[in-house]
């Protein structure tokens, strides 16, 4: 009767404008799908050219480029006698698309463009692309020389179509059309359509990924059918990481699930499934049945192909299983560690150099690295010839294994502890335990000389010498010696991570990592260009109660006891004199509000879209039992004079992995001025007169 199905759906770590690397996994992610059955498969949205190629889409070269590859996937032996569904850029009568690309047997079935662009947050689509407005119309595209010699086709169908093939019929969504109120499979499903596909480039947000499953089993809760989803994987060449969950769903239950983070650039999810089980879930839900007696039919493309065979009886079909979703610390330990791998073996470096001052960011961060070691270890202990060749190219050693975590980070990582005089010798031992427990490369140097240098230039000049505030200074004077330490950190943080291995007779440099957190981006709270400049920062969006949490995380399962002391201690820029040899200056004082503060000011201004007007009314009623309204009016005040004051430090922040929907990053994401007026008149005077009401 023909009623199994396989299909197949990857996650791909694609890299934007990577022709050639591109072309060799999307042809590896066929192989596997065809070796294990599969009649049809689906990769990531603008697998081809990368989905992150920004204003390269504006260039005629990425379209040449897409087409050429395309001629080499129709011509290759590897697509023969399964249904490929890939993603490029087209351009249909002078209007740049977003498409599908879905052939067979070298003929073009379909080309389908995107509906529904996204064009929110870190995305900006319609910058590059057209939405296809004509539902339910196609039209035909004349196709390029390079692949009418290949196909022997002159045009093919260009729109909103889907494919009937002689077993059952499919139907295409991108990325955003399964988010929108309005989905395709919606009417789709009504019009008969069995398997619904999809194709994303949706990259890694903390506690999202239930998001996405939820929507993705939700398309066939109601409507039945089989929902198959591929999705990019790693980082493509910016802040964002790409989260994978390639997964296959029938009837609302997830039955094939990917993983989420991995080393392994090539990840194929293959299930069975019977068409049998789609149609009697829809024969009884008469509600689903009279709203089909009255769709608006789509336009069907006849395909001569089955996706099952005719005698399947005996053919084993997958069942429901459980989606196991990581918890937010496990996410902050492999996400941004597979985004550093990513970053370190396509930057062509040797390892990662961190300043490490014994305080729980840098800490984190050094945990992340450590992380990454594990990941490395573990893909080379799984088989991943790819992983250890990457290895062994960044140690210079073509016979290394990497075998233990603490010995990969000892060739990869160093870190360095940058002392001056108002450093502690708690910080100093912390830093170097945690150095000794995750087995990086440690450097401890003394600063002051640098620092007295540079400040007795200015006094030569001047004729005056600044003071500390603990010794009669300024706060004008307090702040730029504070400054002149943090930048000075910097400049040797960048001497060391170019010359540390030509000093040991290595090869190579190091990337420098920084270790500012979202949180203290948002208020402003730290040097511009200090060592929160670096190269990357890997955790740049994840807030500093995640980041605690992530802390006792890595105490847990990795046995970092020195953790234990970091955690407890408070924070401390320790940049001002100590007293008695003790640490004087804590974070929160100095900043004037508590990090559980910063992030639900963060979460109100970005994700609430609240001014200060707004946010200090959604306050009066959050903080109601421990703020009176002329509390919360202060502390709002004072959180939009230090943001507004300090925004232009968000356009020189260091590229930072992408983890959070309140991050302020200036780049892309967080589109703000960055010279306020910093009064505030209007918006205060309007929270000063509900004060007084109330």
């Amino acid at each position: 009767m023909g009623r199994a199905v396989t299909v197949a759906t990857c996650a791909l770590n694609q890299w934007a404008l990577d022709f050639d690397g591109n072309l060799q996994r999307i042809l590896s992610s066929i192989d596997i799908a065809k070796s294990k059955g599969a009649r049809y498969r689906i990769g990531p949205e603008l697998e081809i050219c990368g989905y992150g190629c920004s204003d390269h889409y504006y260039e005629s070269d990425t379209l040449l480029h897409s087409f050429q590859v395309l001629a080499k996937l129709l011509e290759s032996p590897a697509t023969r006698d399964i249904i490929c569904d890939v993603g490029m850029p087209v351009l249909h009568r002078n209007v740049r698309y977003n498409c599908r690309v879905i052939f067979l047997n070298k003929k073009i079935l379909l080309i389908r463009p995107k509906i529904s662009l996204a064009n929110a947050g870190n995305y900006r689509e319609l910058r590059w692309f057209t939405p296809w407005s004509k539902a339910r119309q196609v039209e035909e595209y004349f196709l390029p020389r390079i692949i009418q010699e290949v196909t022997e086709q002159e045009t093919v169908p260009f729109g909103d179509a889907v494919l009937a093939t002689r077993d059952t019929c499919l139907g295409a969504e991108i990325c955003e059309e399964l988010w929108a109120p309005n989905s395709p499979h919606i009417e789709m499903g009504l019009d008969g359509v069995e398997i619904f596909t999809n194709s994303s480039g949706s990259h890694h947000v903390l506690r999202k990924a239930h998001t996405r499953v939820d929507l993705v089993n939700s398309a066939t809760a109601k409507n039945g059918g089989i929902y198959i989803l591929a999705n990019q994987k790693g980082c493509d060449g910016d802040r964002l990481y790409y989260d994978g969950c390639a997964m296959i769903s029938l009837n609302g239950e997830t039955v094939a699930q990917g993983s989420q983070f991995s080393l392994d650039d090539v990840e194929v999810v293959v299930a069975t499934l019977d068409l049998e089980d789609v149609r009697s879930y829809r024969a009884e839900i008469s509600s689903r049945n009279l709203a089909a007696s009255k769709v608006n039919p789509y336009p069907r493309v006849k395909v001569n192909f089955a996706l099952s065979c005719s005698d399947d009886v005996a053919v084993p079909t997958c069942m429901p299983i459980q989606w196991r979703h990581h918890s937010p610390e496990e996410e902050i330990s492999l996400g941004p560690a597979c985004w550093l791998w990513d970053y370190l073996r396509r930057s062509k470096q040797a390892g990662f150099l961190l300043p490490l001052s014994g305080g729980i960011d840098s800490s984190a961060t050094a945990c992340i690295v450590y992380s990454m070691c594990h990941q490395v270890c573990l893909a080379v202990r799984n088989g991943n010839a790819d992983v250890l060749a990457d290895a062994r190219r960044i140690v210079n050693d073509e016979t290394y294994v990497p075998e233990e975590p603490r010995e990969l980070c000892k060739r990869v990582f160093t870190t360095c502890y940058m002392a001056s005089e108002n450093s502690s010798q708690d910080t100093c031992n912390r830093a170097k335990l945690l150095a000794e427990q995750i087995g990086s490369y440690h450097i401890n140097l003394n600063i002051d000389v640098a620092v007295k240098a540079v400040v007795g230039i200015f006094s030569m000049v001047t004729g005056r010498t600044p003071r500390f505030a603990a010794c009669g200074g300024s706060s004008r004077e307090n702040l730029a010696l504070q400054n002149v330490q943090a930048r000075i950190r910097m400049v040797l943080a960048y001497l060391f991570a170019q010359l540390t291995l030509w000093t040991r007779g290595i090869p190579g440099g190091l990337l420098v990592l920084g270790s500012a957190n979202v949180d203290e981006s948002l208020r402003g709270y730290l040097t511009k260009y200090d060592c929160s400049s670096a190269d990357i920062n890997p955790i740049g969006g994840v807030s500093k109660t995640d980041l605690k949490n992530f802390i006792q995380y890595c105490i847990e399962n990795f046995q970092l006891t020195a953790l234990r002391s970091i955690m407890s201690a408070p924070p401390t820029a320790e940049l001002e004199p100590l007293v008695d040899g003790q640490v004087a200056q804590t974070d929160e004082v100095d900043m004037g509000m508590t990090y559980a503060e910063l992030s639900v000011y963060g979460k109100l201004r970005k994700i609430a879209k609240a001014g200060p007007y707004s946010m200090f009314c959604k306050l009066i009623h959050m903080w109601k039992a421990v703020c009176t309204p002329r509390e919360v009016a202060s502390k709002v005040k004072h959180f939009f004079r230090m943001y507004s004051v300090n925004r232009h430090k968000m356009t020189t922040l260091t590229p930072s992995y992408h983890a959070e929907n309140y991050s302020p990053d200036d780049n892309r994401f967080d589109l703000r001025p960055f010279l306020y007026n910093t009064t505030w008149s209007w918006q205060f005077r309007c929270i000063d007169k509900q004060v007084n009401a109330l």
